[in-house]
């Protein structure tokens, strides 16, 4: 009985086997990692696009990181001009009861030393700071904005009118602050003029209901240039959900790119391990084969 071998028997079975390998390599990295694509030759076009999807994300971290700053900055500056408004009002409420005829010259100086108080109140409020800059000195933030004589107590800004405008997502901007003479020193209704202007009255006895008008102009001002920080929390508002929802996007689309689906992966991989070792046990039985050289005489 003749014996025929295929010459191509075996490098063929030892093809199979390292196709076999790398199937069961590829399976089990991706059961260790939940990913489809390990490295760019799994998927060049993938591959590509997880490139652009990392990119818009981390742009999408750094816009989050710089919100989450100005979000704060926003609201101590809202805060603060709340704080403001409050104390205007008192000082409207000090002016009025100054100017009833019901109180003497000591009631009114008595008055005008509570005024004195809320100009220092509101001179303070007025040098606010956020993470060691000041809220209301325009773009010079690192300038004390407002400084008031102590010879007259007058108060002069120091700051400058600049303004700068964020980036809070992609193509969507926001002013990032006012200048504090605009809220404090408005040419239609000064905050500083109409509380030195009240203190004033009524230390003399004159023109305080005029200096209560003041105050109620410089009021509707401070309130008016308030609605500018109410306004840029709601647009940061509405970046952030964007941004969630992006992100949110974007790793749904990860997952469709890369992810593996665990129940195949780990088919595939019991597949490969029996298909290894029955490739195995082929080859070692065409080594095992008889060769010419065992029919040859010794």
């Amino acid at each position: 009985m003749s014996i025929r071998l295929n010459p191509d028997l075996l490098p063929s079975l030892l093809a199979d086997i390292q196709l076999s390998l790398k199937n069961e390599t590829t399976a089990s990295e991706q059961l260790a990692t939940g990913q489809a694509v390990n490295q760019l030759s799994d998927n060049p076009g993938a591959a590509a696009s997880l490139v652009g999807n990392a990119n818009q994300s981390s742009a999408d971290d750094q816009y989050q990181q710089s919100d989450a700053t100005l979000q704060g900055k926003f609201q101590v500056a809202d805060a603060t001009l709340g704080s403001v408004v409050t104390a205007l009002n008192a000082a409207i409420s000090l002016g009025t009861e100054g100017a009833s005829g019901t109180v003497n010259a000591a009631d009114r100086t008595a008055i005008a030393a509570q005024v004195q108080g809320l100009i220092t109140q509101t001179l303070g409020l007025s040098n606010t700071t956020y993470q060691g800059a000041y809220l209301f000195s325009g773009t010079a933030v690192n300038t004390q904005p407002f400084v008031q004589n102590a010879a007259t107590g007058a108060v002069t800004y120091a700051g400058n009118a600049g303004a700068t405008t964020v980036a809070i997502s992609n193509g969507d901007n926001v002013g990032a602050n006012l200048p504090g003479s605009q809220l404090f020193q408005n040419a239609a209704g000064s905050v500083f003029g109409a509380l030195q202007d009240l203190n004033t009255s009524l230390l003399s006895g004159t023109g305080i209901g005029a200096a209560v008008t003041e105050l109620q102009t410089a009021l509707t001002q401070v309130s008016t240039n308030r609605v500018f920080y109410d306004n840029g929390l709601s647009q940061l508002t509405s970046a952030g959900n964007y941004l969630n929802q992006d992100k949110l996007d974007l790793s749904t689309q990860v997952n469709s790119l890369v992810g593996a689906d665990p129940v195949a992966a780990a088919s595939n991989f019991s597949e490969s391990q029996i298909e290894e070792q029955s490739l195995l046990a082929a080859t070692s039985k065409v080594l095992s084969l008889p060769t010419l050289f065992t029919y040859l005489p010794a």
